[in-house]
Formats: C-alpha cells, sequence, structure tokens
C-alpha cells in the first residue's frame, strides 16, 4: 500500500490500495473533501475530513462503518450550513 500526501496540508490522502482501510474503496470518503473550499469553510469541514479519515483508516469496513460515515457527513453538512445561515429579517 502506498499513501501519498501533497504539501498542502488541506488536501485529502490519497490511497493505491484496494483493502481494508483504503480511501478507493469508500466512496463517501470524496464527500469529505475541504481543499477546495473558502478558507472559512476549510476551517468547519477540516475536522469532519480528518475524523472520515481515521475512521477508513481504523475500523473495518462493514455496514456499522458506512453508517458512521453518513452520519458524520450529515453533521459536516449541518455544520456548514449553520455558518452560511442568515439570520432572520
Amino acid at each position: 500500500m502506498t499513501t501519498q500526501r501533497t504539501s498542502d496540508p488541506l488536501s485529502q490522502p490519497t490511497s493505491t490500495d484496494t483493502t481494508k482501510g483504503t480511501n478507493m474503496n469508500e466512496h463517501i470518503i470524496q464527500f469529505f473533501a475541504y481543499a477546495h473550499l473558502p478558507p472559512h469553510l476549510q476551517e468547519v469541514s477540516k475536522p469532519f475530513g480528518e475524523m472520515a479519515q481515521r475512521i477508513v483508516d481504523t475500523i473495518p469496513r462493514n455496514p456499522e462503518r458506512t453508517v458512521a460515515l453518513r452520519k458524520l457527513l450529515e453533521s459536516k453538512d449541518a455544520a456548514v450550513r449553520a455558518l452560511l445561515a442568515k439570520e432572520p429579517a
């Protein structure tokens, strides 16, 4: 297995392995990328991306891991929306 990290600390690592714990087999991980976001949204999104990567790297792939990632993604989306929400007029 080879893991590549770019010099940009906000980039998601990419893996070329196709076994347990890699990005290639986990479709949902793409939605945790944050390097393309403006800095104020990166601040909110980055911890969720890091946690998602930790889950993929340390927990065996099974239905419960998928649920964990899906709920983490829902939480990340809610946090970003909370930051972007406009105050009621």
